[in-house]
């Protein structure tokens, strides 16, 4: 269907899907930030000093939506359990709990300070305290700022909004001393510093690195999380250089440190070393609402990770033998120490395992090349295959020959209906068994490969290769 001015109604529908999207989006974004100042509102009209803290403030003033906001006041938790309705006790030694309205959870904090952090991540002690005490026991002056919703007057104790206007990354107070109440704020500043395009400066750097090695003491899952999050913002390249020039990332992934200096051979890896190609991956990752796909993120930080212990060298040059079975080894490791989730771990190995098979696709018979292309998440090999070319030698042809394949082969042609299953062959004769396993799989081959297209077929195909069996009693 055409419409008049030559435009595809499906694409017209499309563009009226997105523009919808776009305008639920945003009036979701102004649902929140409506009932985030009534948080405010009624803690002010019960009696309390409350503002918007953080991430939302800083967000705003950048021009940027909050994806979340945070509110601090004068009030306890036990009186704003009873001025709100539907409240979660999520941490009470530390004067925080959530506040539900319209099925969000706005978190809710009494102004504090806090002392005696033992495990370089809790504070062992708190006391409830004002506003500007309560600011300056936080991580970055970007995060310090202080917001009456009602009125848009913003409260800086900490010179914030000067840095944000700088873009400077800097610890509120002596960096040394923040960095060591919680070493996450290490990862975090390079965080920050990645995902808002901002530097940071000297001092807080010069702490951030003289302190690298207390990272290991932050539990797996945080430090998992914010790599995450770095690996999927817009520059996540930045992050990992800073990651390496601070000294974190020899500490939480030293199989990546690695990869530095594993020279690969100019023909296939003009770009240089197993480090700068995957840095130029990470730099391509396509990001189609501001953040990629961690599994695949993730897998083009360690597709290739398995170089770093398999370089060798010969009279005819430089080789890797083995490196996909080393890496698929090395990363099940990372991901396990990590604690990443059975499901996370099995779509990224799957994708570190099979990365190099895209260099074959045209020598492949039909039934392998189908198979391939309906691999579990095949969307994401693909990509992944698209971004191993584009940071280095920057040939598409395989990626191409498969787009075009997906296009030419029917769902049906992909996923055929089964020809035959277990119990035809039994009572073809044929006892349960491994064997069963070897049959179906050929059977399905010759299906894929066009040899057969029918039951009658792929019965004959089995008592050629596999003969007639014997019935009990000994008849054939």
């Amino acid at each position: 269907m055409v419409c008049e001015n030559g435009v595809d109604a499906v694409g017209i529908d499309r563009v009226a899907a997105f523009i919808e999207g776009i305008r639920a989006m945003k009036n979701q974004a102004d649902r929140q930030r409506d009932q985030a100042a009534d948080i405010v509102r009624r803690l002010r009209e019960a009696g309390h000093e409350a503002f918007w803290v953080g991430g939302c403030v800083r967000d705003l003033l950048r021009g940027e939506t909050p994806t979340d906001y945070d509110i601090v006041t004068a009030a306890r938790p036990e009186r704003v359990r009873e001025i709100f309705p539907r409240t979660i006790p999520v941490g009470d030694r530390f004067g925080v709990c959530l506040v539900v309205e319209g099925g969000t959870a706005y978190e809710v904090a009494t102004f504090r300070t806090e002392a005696d952090y033992n495990d370089g991540r809790r504070p062992s002690r708190i006391a409830y305290a004002t506003a500007e005490e309560d600011v300056r026991r936080r991580d970055f002056t970007i995060n310090g700022l202080l917001m009456d919703p009602a009125t848009g007057r913003i409260i800086d104790h900490i010179d914030g909004c000067r840095d944000i206007e700088r873009r400077i990354i800097r610890a509120i107070g002596d960096p040394v001393e923040r960095f060591a109440e919680d070493h996450l704020r290490m990862l975090r500043a390079v965080r920050f510093t990645a995902t808002l395009g901002f530097t940071i400066e000297p001092p807080t750097f010069a702490a951030l690195r003289g302190q690298a090695a207390a990272i290991r003491r932050i539990s797996a899952e945080r430090i998992r999380d914010e790599l995450s999050r770095l690996l999927t913002g817009a520059e996540a390249r930045l992050g990992m250089e800073l990651l390496l020039e601070s000294g974190l990332l020899t500490e939480i992934l030293p199989e990546v440190h690695a990869l530095q200096g594993v020279d690969q051979p100019p023909v296939f890896h003009p770009e240089g070393d197993v480090w700068e190609h995957t840095l130029r991956m990470l730099s391509l990752l396509p990001r189609p609402n501001g953040v990629a796909d961690p599994r695949l993120a993730w897998a083009v930080l360690l597709h290739d990770v398995g170089k770093g212990v398999t370089r060798s060298e010969d009279a005819t040059g430089t080789h890797f033998y083995g490196h996909v079975q080393r890496g698929e080894e090395i990363s099940a490791a990372i991901l396990r120490r990590l604690r990443f989730s059975r499901e996370e771990t099995e779509t990224i190995l799957a994708l570190v395992r099979g990365h190099m098979l895209f260099m074959n696709v045209r020598e492949m018979r039909p039934n392998r090349l189908k198979r391939l292309l309906r691999t579990p998440d095949f969307d994401l090999h693909l990509e992944l295959h698209r971004l191993d070319c584009l940071g280095s030698h920057g040939l598409l042809d395989h990626y191409e020959f498969c787009k075009q394949k997906l296009e030419e082969y029917p769902s049906e042609a992909l996923r055929p209906p089964r020809l035959l299953t277990g119990r035809d062959l039994i009572e073809m004769g044929f006892r349960p068994g491994p064997t069963f396993k070897e049959i179906l799989r050929a059977v399905e081959d010759a299906q894929l490969d066009g040899r057969i297209a029918d039951a009658a077929q792929a019965r004959d195909l089995v008592r050629r290769g596999w003969g007639a069996p014997k019935r009990p009693g000994g008849d054939a």
